[in-house]
């Protein structure tokens, strides 16, 4: 237990005394540490074994995971079993032009890539800094036919000055097996 005694001091005759003489026990310290919170907060609390208050998704005393729920999950099915290959994206089939010149324009790609198919979509990000051409794009097609012949036709050639490269931007990893 701890008794403090603090000074008698008066900052000036206007002001009352600031706690003359009194004398303060710091004993019930312990005592209160150890009662549980009034908020009412601390029923049904879970504890971990050190004795911390656990909070969260998993504090509720459940163990049990997803996987041990054995529940039915959402799956891309493959066709013909083997996964490996070029990836359909959301809208279409994308592909990655790679080595591009610093200063090709969406017009220059566009018109180079148009005559194998219908171009969907394309994206060619420019350095904020210098605003050239960051090297490369991304060229959507609506069918895998015109994505694969733009790549067959396209990769090595050469595009204002520069030998591009061209391939799949997303491909289909080797499926897992099942657990």
């Amino acid at each position: 237990r701890a008794l403090v005694t603090f000074p008698k001091q008066r900052a000036s005759d206007s002001e009352p005394a600031a706690m003359e003489g009194e004398e303060v026990d710091f004993g019930d310290a312990e005592e209160m540490a150890k009662e549980p919170e009034a908020g009412g907060s601390s029923k049904g609390a879970v504890r971990d074994a050190a004795g911390r208050r656990m909070k969260g998704r998993g504090a509720a005393g459940s163990t049990q995971t997803m996987q041990d729920e054995g529940g039915d999950y959402d799956s891309i099915d493959s066709k013909g079993g083997s996964t490996k290959g070029p990836a359909k994206s959301i809208e279409g089939w994308i592909i990655f032009v790679t080595n591009l010149h610093e200063e090709t324009t969406e017009d220059d790609l566009h018109d180079a890539f148009c005559d194998i198919g219908d171009i969907k979509n394309l994206h060619l990000n420019l350095d904020r800094r210098t605003g050239f051409v960051k090297g490369y794009a991304l060229v959507e097609y609506e069918k895998q036919k015109d994505a694969q012949g733009a790549i067959d036709e396209m990769n090595g050639s050469t595009l204002m000055g520069s030998t591009i490269s061209v391939d799949w931007a997303f491909s289909a990893g080797p499926s897992r097996a099942a657990r």
